[in-house]
């Protein structure tokens, strides 16, 4: 259902229910909920993934069968699941990189948004095909918006149009595209990026473009309060000796 696996500092939290294209219900949405919810605060990377060659197909057909019977209340308690799923992955504490190893629709496009940084493969596909079963795209709404503008959003949430990676790039939704045997590759170069800097001040960087925009003051204090902290004294330190940082880790 959910592979999880702890390497150092790097966390990978893998989608597996190939049988359904690594689609979403109750269970699975459970186990990634406790897993963001238990990360500790020395994992620094979480990589999200799926097996197969999807990354995620979105809704498992069989649960919305199931909550076509829910009472309102019920569709309410479940729906705000799935949209605590979406943030918990943007308010992680660590940099969440997406690999998206296959094609994306549906409710897989919230999981996509609400990371930090997305490496797609060039054949994937990408479609927010709600409307097609009669439903909007309400939970994942706010991270897609966020990460692709109101425009873009308007045009792929209205007309579930799917359109290919390329596309995906273009509007920012992803930010890279690799090809299937350089795909770890390219998330690696990420983890080392993210590993070589402060992992407080990663966190307050993720903060700074998630939360709304800081008046003038409250960046200047923002700054002030952060080149007190020890870690930003001891990058600074360590960049004048031509040293190693101590917070400086090895994926």
């Amino acid at each position: 259902m959910l592979m999880v696996e702890r390497n150092g500092p790097v966390l990978r939290l893998t989608l597996s229910r190939p049988e359904v294209k690594n689609a979403l219900d109750e269970e699975l949405i459970g186990g990634l909920l406790e897993a963001f919810a238990s990360i500790r605060d020395d994992v620094r990377v979480v990589v999200l993934s799926g097996v197969g060659d999807t990354f995620c197909a979105g809704g498992d057909l069989n649960w919305m069968r199931r909550a076509a019977s829910y009472t309102e209340e019920q569709n309410f308690q479940d729906a705000f699941r799935l949209s605590e799923l979406f943030a918990s992955i943007s308010t992680c504490h660590a940099l969440v990189v997406a690999k998206v190893n296959g094609s994306v629709f549906g409710g897989g496009g919230g999981l996509v948004a609400a990371s930090d940084y997305a490496i797609a493969v060039p054949g994937a596909r990408f479609s927010f095909s709600e409307v097609r079963l009669g439903l909007v795209p309400a939970t994942i709404s706010p991270f897609v918006i966020q990460k692709v503008g109101p425009g873009h959003a308007r045009a792929l949430f209205a007309t579930g149009k799917v359109f290919d990676a390329g596309h995906a790039l273009c509007i920012g939704l992803v930010h890279e595209l690799a090809d299937p045997e350089i795909l770890e590759a390219r998330v690696v170069s990420v983890i080392r990026l993210v590993l070589s800097a402060g992992p407080n001040a990663v966190a307050a960087a993720k903060r700074l473009a998630t939360e709304p925009p800081l008046s003038g003051s409250e960046a200047a204090r923002l700054l002030s309060r952060i080149r007190a902290t020890d870690e930003a004294k001891e990058g600074l330190a360590a960049f004048l000796e031509k040293r190693k940082a101590a917070f400086v880790s090895e994926p």
